[in-house]
């Protein structure tokens, strides 16, 4: 599993980074993942590997414009470029009334069927590669994570299960094994519980925006990765109390701790912050040195284009 980040600044682009996109890639093929679509995104994606014909699903965190409005763009670039594959949309609930009107006010038409689910009601989606599910977030408007699982880590048949449920070998057992749910004898029978896992499931943790990170603490349990906004300093948000609604990398770095998590990821870093403190602009390392004073795992500053790897031993590198 991979992320490349496509955005990762908060409210307002900067030259250096654009609001928020994180591409998930999954480990074979080219089939990905994308989570919030600010504006600009798709221009994004032009610099990267990443297509959208093989995009499997979107994911909104929340209605803010800088984690939604280049969604209509996108959607309709996919259509130009000739995608005719269904597209699985999951968002907030005003997010699928607002796309149909922008498309049709602008006239477009996609050649392919776009998959809306609300995220108030996502129990679990589910690919033979991914189980996704939503935790509710605290923010200015409903707000939510999302915490992508791996299905099938290293699975192998329980060929006990199979012949003591006299299920005949052959091309039963290989649609089993490739994580497709068949019909036998009037029944259906499921992928997984026919299924051995190889080793734990990698499980990498989305957030939105937020205020509130312990909201996370079930979610992050048995997760090697978290991905969390953390918009302003401690010392910045006691000075701006309109910032409300954003979390600090102080607080996002304790919940990683209290947890136990050994990857983290933080993101969604407030314009004022540039890489170097000059002219006044408060440099982000001091993001950094905040989170590190409370968090001992391996901890990363997010930045536009760069791509990490997440090995099957759970740990994060940067390529």
């Amino acid at each position: 599993m991979e992320l490349l980040f496509l955005g990762t600044s908060s409210g307002t682009p900067t030259r250096a980074r654009n609001v928020s996109g994180l591409g998930l890639l999954e480990d074979q093929g080219k089939g990905w993942y994308l989570i919030d679509c600010g504006e600009g995104t798709q221009h994004q994606i032009l610099r990267t590997p990443l297509s959208l014909s093989a995009l499997r699903a979107i994911f909104i965190t929340h209605v803010h414009g800088d984690h939604c409005f280049g969604l209509p763009g996108l959607l309709a670039s996919a259509a130009l470029q000739g995608r005719r594959a269904p597209l699985t949309l999951i968002a907030p609930q005003g997010i699928e009334a607002w796309v149909h009107a922008t498309l049709a006010m602008s006239q477009t038409y996609l050649p392919y069927q776009l998959d809306f689910q609300a995220v108030e009601q996502l129990e679990e989606w589910r690919t033979p590669r991914m189980r996704v599910r939503a935790i509710a977030l605290s923010h200015r408007c409903p707000s939510f994570a999302y915490r992508f699982e791996e299905a099938r880590p290293d699975t192998r048949l329980d060929i006990e299960r199979l012949e003591r449920d006299a299920i005949p070998r052959g091309p039963l057992w290989g649609q089993l094994a490739r994580g497709f749910d068949v019909e036998h004898e009037g029944r259906l029978l499921r992928s997984e519980d026919y299924l051995v896992p190889g080793r734990p499931p990698r499980v990498i943790v989305v957030g939105g925006d937020n205020d509130s990170p312990e909201l996370l603490t079930d979610a992050c349990r048995n997760a090697q990765v978290l991905v969390h906004e953390a918009t302003f300093s401690q010392a910045d948000l006691d000075d701006d109390r309109s910032s409300f609604g954003h979390s600090t990398a102080a607080a996002v770095g304790g919940l990683a701790h209290q947890v136990g998590l050994p990857n983290l990821v933080l993101t969604h870093f407030s314009a004022r912050y540039q890489a170097e403190g000059t002219r006044g602009a408060s440099s982000i390392e001091a993001l950094r040195a905040e989170a590190a004073g409370v968090y001992r795992g391996r901890l990363f500053l997010a930045e536009d284009f760069v791509r990490y790897r997440l090995d099957k031993g759970g740990v994060l590198e940067r390529l």
